[in-house]
């Protein structure tokens, strides 16, 4: 077991770096807030598992049993994501004129064919929030005597009664709060509902019969449920992006703290254990110059559309780690190939190495790069400082090659860059609108090698011009030996 204290992690409720602590020796326990499943998620808020699977290889790295939960929401989940709008499920279903349980199918499916190609590893488990209703009901049940009150619209929960409302988001007047519905009745502007009654004269798809009426669980209810069920309360670390700091991990919060509490303790969150979880993480925003990411337009950037457009997945992986998670990210299709070609560097390197089997990692050459690589991501997960680390090994000079295949390996098992699984070949793909073969365009550089070759440079221009009409990039003299690139 490495010592503990050599993880710091930044826990946003607490505002500070804190010494990874186990709330069981030896183990780590996750809980990561997944996607609502009523559309593909967009490259931003897969930047979240891509931080959450860091962390989640960095703690069996550290040589923690890791048990990570996420969750899939095809439930509860309101437009606004507080207390405002429609289900965004059953919005989707009439939309489409589909089945809310082939809806949330469809795009569960999607998503993790997305964690596939992201090589984001498999959590222990993923918990379907629909499977979770009775529990939900019975959590509920115990908490409403002394934190809940009903309205004709459903189960609310009065946030006056649980300490320190709003210290994670650090939002605890009504304006902090402006995103939650002012509903009739409300005792609190940031009261929230547990269940929300299905309204007289409608049914919804989904629903079911509660001490409270027909209806449907609240989405804050889901996680509280979730992850208290399968990681035991207290967990160790909750995860989510860094929307869900304002609203919904607050009121998850509260949830917690009034089911884990006896009404005459004050269970404030200067414990930090109190809020269900001892370590609170969130990633910061993927942004584009026209704002934080949005599902509002047509063809928002989901995965697939940079792999229909030539780019590996893998590229974005890389993109996510030169930034550290805390950060904002900025996304630019430039800042793509960049990262990209970053990629392809290691991978060229690796191939290099060919079949070697993995020896001792303790060259001398090397110790110095993964001490440092070491320190950054014990430092709460500098995966940019770990790159660097990572090419250095790569670019030591007179090293044996089952010395650097060994460190390189450790390394790539933290940073999850498939560097021994992938081939620089892999990651040149074909843009889906290219209208030309990679075999075409294959034929046509042999004739312009040849043409080359009798110094015919009328003939290698012609040929290198046609190639270009058809979105192809010739790359003379190309340092990573890629002779074409489609554009």
């Amino acid at each position: 077991m490495t010592d503990a204290s050599s993880l710091t992690l930044f826990n946003s409720l607490t505002r500070q770096l804190e010494p990874f602590q186990p709330v069981h020796e030896g183990e780590a326990r996750v809980y990561s807030c997944g996607p609502t499943v009523y559309n593909y998620p967009h490259i931003g808020n897969m930047r979240a598992y891509v931080f959450a699977d860091i962390l989640g290889r960095t703690l069996s790295h550290k040589g923690y049993k890791l048990t990570h939960v996420i969750n899939i929401t095809d439930v509860g989940h309101l437009t606004d994501d507080a207390d405002a709008g429609e289900d965004k499920m059953e919005k989707m279903a009439k939309a489409q004129s589909q089945s809310i349980w082939d809806i949330a199918a469809h795009y569960t499916q999607a998503y993790w064919a997305d964690i596939k190609a992201l090589n984001i590893r498999q959590p222990a488990k993923w918990s379907i929030a629909t499977d979770y209703v009775p529990q939900m009901i019975e959590f509920a049940e115990k908490i409403a005597p002394n934190h809940c009150y009903e309205l004709e619209s459903g189960l609310y929960f009065d946030v006056s009664t649980v300490s320190d409302y709003g210290r994670l988001a650090r939002a605890v007047t009504d304006e902090g709060e402006g995103r939650i519905e002012a509903v009739e009745g409300k005792r609190n502007a940031a009261d929230f509902a547990i269940w929300r009654k299905t309204p007289a004269g409608e049914k919804r798809q989904m629903e079911w019969d509660s001490p409270w009426g027909r209806g449907a669980p609240g989405w804050h209810l889901e996680c509280s449920v979730m992850s208290g069920d399968l990681l035991g309360f207290p967990f160790d670390i909750h995860t989510g992006g860094i929307d869900h700091r304002e609203i919904h991990h607050p009121n998850e919060i509260a949830q917690n703290q009034a089911f884990c509490c006896a009404p005459e303790e004050a269970c404030g969150l200067d414990v930090p254990a109190n809020s269900g979880a001892k370590v609170w993480m969130h990633n910061n925003f993927l942004v584009e110059r026209s704002g934080k990411m949005s599902k509002s337009s047509g063809e928002f950037l989901r995965l697939q559309l940079l792999i229909d457009k030539g780019y590996h997945p893998l590229g974005y992986r890389m993109m996510c780690l030169q930034a550290h998670y805390r950060s904002e990210l900025e996304f630019s299709w430039e800042g793509l190939a960049a990262a990209l070609v970053r990629l392809k560097r290691m991978i060229i390197v690796v191939e290099r190495l060919g079949d070697v089997e993995a020896g001792d990692a303790g060259h001398p050459k090397l110790a110095p790069m993964l001490e440092t690589f070491e320190k950054a991501i014990g430092d709460d997960l500098n995966t940019a400082v770990a790159l660097t680390a990572l090419e250095d090994v790569l670019a030591a000079k007179k090293v044996d090659a089952s010395a650097k295949r060994a460190v390189v390996e450790r390394m790539d098992a933290v940073l999850g860059l498939d560097l021994f699984g992938t081939r620089r070949a892999d990651l040149r793909l074909r843009p889906k609108a290219a209208e030309i073969t990679e075999a075409e365009i294959e034929d046509v550089l042999a004739r312009r090698k040849a043409a080359r070759a009798e110094k015919d440079f009328a003939t290698s221009d012609a040929l290198r011009d046609e190639l270009a009409a058809k979105g192809v990039e010739a790359m003379d003299g190309d340092p990573l030996g890629w002779e074409w690139k489609l554009g």
